[in-house]
């Protein structure tokens, strides 16, 4: 890929954390083809935290992005400045991507970005989005969406997730899995998971299921079942799913599908393994079914997807 333009908006009142993510997973492993810039109204910025912030870049350079992120702020009932808006919608008209991470998506939805779409923002915020803007589809158990030009992802630390995403639609599976390594952050994980986990950390007396995950993704070419890893983790099944559940928002059955994708990525970006080896190595069992799950998550081929991704297999490393 090309150099590809990142420019990053902060609005009066923006959430430093969303906009710190953005200049972090685009950066943080050396020789990635993005160039991340701050740009805003002003050369200054009070974050919600209180927090003075310098902007090096006014809103011109939205003009020449290829994708453009408005980062959280608030609060959220503060009008967007007409510039802003505009910008956004010369950005969607000439065909750059547009995204939000957390409230940003009050941005993208008073520029009329979001109408007719499906979208999300943080969970709090959820019913000021769908009153404020009958017109958005608002989905409410998701990490982010994905509508090709226009993305949005939910409170914060989603916004993680969706700029791996971004990663990964740009240069691939074996590229997102090292930025997220690098920044000692979770694999990529797939939007359709529940943004508000009820029991992310373990409470007093029970263990977290990591170390079940950790063996699950070591043995994903075996037909591990849901008891196999309910006998790992030493539960009953019925408790294990729920236990799953509350630690990772899926089901133990789909996390299994969603990493064997992500393994079949890699096998097919760093090495010239054939279609059905491919699948027998990533748990997903033949070449029919591989087929299957690439169109049903990606929309393509497995052969399509190497055409684009492939590495050389000597230097894949390097990446």
């Amino acid at each position: 890929m090309d150099n590809h333009r990142i420019a990053v908006v902060a609005l009066d009142g923006v959430t430093a954390l969303d906009l710190a993510i953005p200049l972090d997973v685009f950066t943080v492993q050396p020789g990635l083809p993005y160039d991340v810039r701050v740009c805003g109204i002003g050369d200054r910025v009070t974050a919600s935290s209180g927090l003075i912030m310098a902007i090096d870049h006014g809103l011109d350079i939205m003009d020449e992005a290829d994708t453009v992120i408005v980062a959280g702020y608030q609060p959220v009932q503060r009008p967007v400045p007409a510039p802003v808006l505009d910008g956004l919608v010369t950005t969607m008209a000439r065909g750059a991507r547009v995204a939000s991470i957390c409230t940003g998506a009050f941005a993208l939805a008073a520029a009329g970005l979001l109408d007719g779409r499906r979208a999300t923002t943080h969970w709090q915020h959820l019913g000021e989005l769908e009153a404020q803007f009958p017109f958005v589809q608002i989905d409410r158990d998701v990490l982010y969406v994905d509508n090709g030009s226009v993305l949005t992802a939910a409170g914060m630390c989603c916004g993680i997730d969706l700029c791996l995403h971004l990663v990964m639609r740009d240069l691939g599976a074996t590229t997102a899995n090292r930025v997220a390594r690098a920044l000692v952050a979770p694999p990529h994980r797939e939007g359709g998971q529940a943004q508000f986990v009820p029991a992310a950390v373990a409470v007093v007396g029970e263990s977290s299921l990591a170390a079940t995950r950790a063996w699950g993704l070591n043995h994903l070419a075996d037909p591990i079942t849901v008891s196999e890893m309910a006998k790992h983790a030493r539960m009953s099944v019925r408790t294990f799913m729920r236990r799953f559940s509350d630690e990772t928002g899926t089901t133990p059955l789909q996390w299994l599908v969603n990493a064997r994708i992500t393994a079949a990525r890699e096998l097919l970006e760093t090495t010239d393994y054939s279609i059905d080896r491919v699948a027998q190595d990533s748990g997903l069992g033949s070449a029919a079914n591989l087929r299957l799950h690439f169109r049903r998550s990606l929309a393509t081929t497995p052969t399509a997807y190497r055409q684009t991704f492939s590495c050389d297999y000597g230097t894949a490393a390097a990446v």
